[in-house]
């Protein structure tokens, strides 16, 4: 589990300017000058209509895609330097995404699932398996490690791609409407483990729809035809679970 950061940590995310366009004629321009700062620990919601832009910016953000102007800065690194293997590394190691579809293969077991988290990493498979088997049991589902993925419910599912995305240990945790697929019941237990992974020090940032959602979060950014329409905070009991 990742360890609360320093007390003057560098930002997680600081985006400056942020364009995104895509070829055509004219180009299509989907994200229109983003400023946004996400400081480490923080827990929020990123809100807006289908076609708004946030899955464009989670790729952004998750540097899975490169802006096409301005600068984006991860833990004070400016990612416009670095190389496309570079930035491979860092998804690998600090960053974990979870999405609204599991992309869990059927016939693997939940541990082979989730050790395919550390593939790029070189551990030996002795290792992955142990730290696989450590990050169910950190999601509720140590006494789910032998079975296989078409064996578990749509909410068991979902804790398993956030196990898998939690197994590098990573500063910062991307869910993209990681309660789209689920019930009611099952939606409200993973936005909670969401909420305990924060509260342990994982930077969470939610791309939702649903803005009921959104409004119970710390934070919540609106985002409405590529740009920001609102940035919210709202102040937390002392003592609150954030």
């Amino acid at each position: 589990m990742t360890s609360p950061p320093p007390p003057h940590a560098a930002p997680v995310l600081e985006l400056s300017g942020i364009v995104k366009e895509y070829p055509g004629t004219p180009p299509l321009r989907v994200l229109h000058g983003i400023d946004l700062t996400i400081e480490a620990g923080e827990l929020l919601a990123v809100v807006g209509p289908s076609g708004s832009g946030k899955s464009t910016l989670l790729a952004l953000l998750g540097s899975l895609d490169r802006p096409t102007s301005g600068r984006l800065r991860f833990e004070g690194r400016d990612l416009a330097g670095l190389s496309d293997p570079e930035l491979a590394a860092l998804r690998a190691h600090r960053i974990g995404f979870v999405f609204q579809q599991f992309f869990l293969m059927p016939g693997l077991t939940t541990v082979e699932n989730v050790a395919t988290g550390l593939l790029y990493g070189g551990a030996p498979v002795s290792e992955r398996r142990a730290r696989a088997a450590e990050a169910l049991r950190s999601v509720g589902l140590g006494h789910r490690l032998g079975h296989r993925a078409d064996q578990l419910s749509g909410g068991e599912k979902q804790r398993v791609a956030i196990a898998r995305a939690l197994i590098g240990r990573p500063a910062l945790l991307l869910a993209d409407e990681p309660t789209g697929a689920l019930d009611s019941v099952s939606g409200t237990a993973v936005v909670e483990l969401l909420r305990t992974l924060n509260a342990d020090g994982t930077t969470v940032v939610v791309i939702t729809h649903d803005r009921e959602l959104a409004a119970s979060f710390p934070r919540r950014i609106g985002i409405h035809d590529g740009r920001v329409e609102f940035d919210v905070r709202v102040p937390q009991p002392a003592g609150a679970v954030r």
